[in-house]
């Protein structure tokens, strides 16, 4: 049964994580935060940030904290995000790309993009091309992309990214958490062919008390409750991006999240990732359109 407890001191490292204001992100950085890391609170509003950090400072960590902004329905956010921490930071060891939205009413990112595929994935995407050279050059680095149980439905739909045809929310959040799942291990497959020295794994936490299901009609959320079952606080949530994050037994290129109920509640085990998320084609299609639609490259 692993723990924050084990994951051991943290000191030294500097981190990431995107959407550390609340749930999942706010666990997760906490948790670092305590245990010796300087952590960087990229939330889409410095107001977000600050009020985050003072929260954490509460508890008084051994680790720094630091408010960033980060838009990530906005490339030129992203951008200015990277280009600003590039400028103040040497060395970048973790990269944990949490934040998300789920099943909002249908939106657009700043290119047109359905949100939820656009701030879960294409966000990510491009904050990870912009911030990798960093990545790379720091010993030891790793990139954390947090996924969800969602992505076993998903299928990537290339006619519809832009909510062309129609747009079904639950549909369209399986679609970017299978984005997001197929991106970490396309990565990885790209870092091992570069004999690159940084890493990519992916995390998912399964079924959790947050806000990020706050746009669900009181009746669809019971609904979910009662097929899921109970729901985890989100301080056990995390630890599967957390173990994904510093374990030195993890698999590159792996998925971690909770070890009973399918995945939906216990403590951090490597997970089999289902094809829909192995497919290599997708994946490089998937990739080429990331990267015309970002203007950003990755090994």
């Amino acid at each position: 049964m692993w723990t924050k407890d084990n994951m051991g001191d943290q000191t030294g490292k500097t981190v990431i994580v995107t959407g550390a204001n609340a749930g999942i992100g706010f666990e997760t950085a906490l948790a670092l935060y305590e245990a010796g890391a300087h952590v960087i609170l990229a939330c889409r509003s410095l107001k977000n940030a600050v009020s985050a950090l003072s929260q954490m400072e509460e508890q008084k960590g051994k680790g720094s904290l630091e408010p960033g902004v980060l838009d990530l329905s906005s490339l030129a956010s992203v951008k200015q995000f990277a280009e600003a921490f590039i400028q103040q930071h040497r060395r970048l060891h973790l990269l944990i790309n949490n934040a998300g939205v789920m099943i909002p009413p249908a939106s657009k990112t700043a290119e047109g993009y359905e949100l939820q595929f656009g701030v879960n994935f294409l966000g990510h995407f491009a904050l990870t091309g912009y911030l990798y050279p960093l990545l790379n050059a720091t010993p030891g680095s790793r990139i954390v992309t947090v996924s969800s149980l969602a992505y076993l439905s998903g299928i990537i739909d290339f006619d519809n990214l832009k909510s062309e045809n129609s747009y079904d929310p639950m549909r369209e959040y399986a679609q970017s958490k299978l984005a997001d799942l197929l991106f970490s291990v396309e990565l990885q497959r790209r870092l091992s062919a570069a004999k690159a020295q940084t890493i990519s794994v992916a995390a998912q936490p399964g079924a959790n008390q947050t806000a990020l299901a706050r746009h669900m009609n009181p009746d669809a959320f019971e609904a979910a409750v009662q097929r899921v079952g109970k729901l985890m606080e989100p301080s056990q949530g995390a630890l599967s991006t957390l173990y994904a994050a510093v374990s030195p037994d993890i698999t590159k290129g792996g998925l971690y999240g909770p070890d009973q109920d399918g995945g939906y509640r216990g403590f951090p085990a490597e997970a089999t990732i289902t094809p829909n998320a192995l497919d290599a084609g997708v994946a490089k299609k998937l990739w080429s359109l990331a990267e015309q639609a970002t203007g950003v490259q990755l090994p």
